[in-house]
């Protein structure tokens, strides 16, 4: 279940945003809410919307309202173009529809206030600009496009007060994680979504609702340019039998489980029978190898699809703890994880 996620949120949502009016550097979202909101970004983005419409149901039932689900589509118009926003209002639009023909109500929500008659968007967006940057900014180069980001994204858009500054920085980070070649806005939004307050959990949350539901490139490239350490769970001592050395185990929704490694620790050699393994590395330094094969480096961001039947092995670098989300994909009823022998001194050694 989504709800599993560990996002925090500011109060129920449900109620007029107004509550949150002195809390905008908090997430409006409860913890489902959040996951979903961060799925349906992301599939805007990539321009999926059959899995976009699964995802918007999923974040209705999950009551998320529907000005927020409109409001966040609307906002990332600035960061996918026109095309992309208006298809996904037309899927929003007719999900709303399919539900109200089935009588199953959707939780519309509130508007936005009113902006006052006096309210200067250049001034208020260079404020909100300088403070998710964390300074004053200047687009020289293009005076015009300095304008229209101040004016209009952080003046007109983020001044709408039915997402908070947090939730549209989580929104932002969600959907560029679905874009390929923009890792320096990624980047950049990352750092701003923490001056916004999204915390580092729950930009891991972010990486785990994206991965529970396929994303896993997406997923990838947040974690790579996170860098930042992750949760390390218990000791994995129902399976440190397979492992050479200490691994911890902090199990997340959907199947998801992020695996932590000390130092020169690694799992026996072991094959997967009915299902895909996807690994996503998202910390520290690590290897996976195939049998026959040469090691493959982990590093945050690394993505690993391993094939159904091949013999395996992953752990930490000699130097390094690592971890590593790992995700069954194509799973087939009976399937089953075969343990074998343990990666030897001499094995693993050849690799460091």
């Amino acid at each position: 279940m989504l709800a599993a996620l560990t996002f925090a949120a500011c109060n129920n949502t449900n109620e007029k945003m107004s509550k949150c009016e002195n809390e905008k550097t908090e997430l409006s979202f409860t913890a489902e809410q959040a996951a979903w909101m961060s799925v349906i970004a992301c599939d805007e983005a990539k321009g999926d919307l059959v899995s976009l419409e699964s995802a918007i149901h999923s974040g209705l039932k999950a009551e998320l309202t529907v000005s927020q689900i409109k409001e966040a589509l609307s906002q990332l118009y600035a960061y996918t173009g026109f095309p992309r926003s208006l298809n996904a209002l037309g899927v929003l639009q007719r999900v709303i529809g399919d539900r109200q023909a089935k009588g199953v109500k959707a939780i519309m929500g509130e508007d936005a206030s009113p902006l006052g008659e006096n309210y200067d968007a250049l001034k208020e967006g260079t404020r909100v600009q300088t403070q998710l940057v964390g300074k004053a900014f200047e687009y020289e180069f293009a005076p015009a496009t300095d304008y229209y980001l101040k004016a209009h994204l952080f003046g007109d858009i983020f001044a709408r007060d039915n997402l908070t500054y947090a939730d549209r920085e989580l929104v932002t980070v969600s959907v560029l994680s679905g874009l390929e070649g923009v890792e320096p806005q990624l980047k950049a939004h990352i750092a701003g979504a923490r001056n916004m307050g999204v915390t580092e959990e729950q930009l891991q949350g972010i990486v785990v609702a994206l991965a529970a539901n396929g994303l896993l490139a997406e997923a990838g490239r947040l974690a790579g340019l996170l860098q930042t350490e992750w949760p390390q769970g218990k000791s994995n001592d129902a399976y440190a039998q397979y492992f050479t050395g200490q691994s911890y185990l902090q199990p997340y929704f959907g199947g998801v489980a992020n695996v932590t490694f000390e130092p020169r620790c690694r799992n026996n050699w072991h094959v997967h029978h009915g299902a895909v393994q996807v690994l996503i590395c998202v910390s520290g330094k690590g290897w996976y190898q195939e049998w026959g094969k040469p090691a493959v480096p982990l590093t945050p961001g690394t993505v690993i699809a391993i094939p159904e039947g091949v013999k395996h092995w992953h752990g930490a670098a000699a130097d390094s703890w690592m971890q590593h989300l790992a995700i069954h994909t194509q799973e087939q009823p009976g399937a089953t994880n075969e343990w074998l022998e343990p990666v030897s001194d001499e094995q693993y050694n050849s690799v460091q």
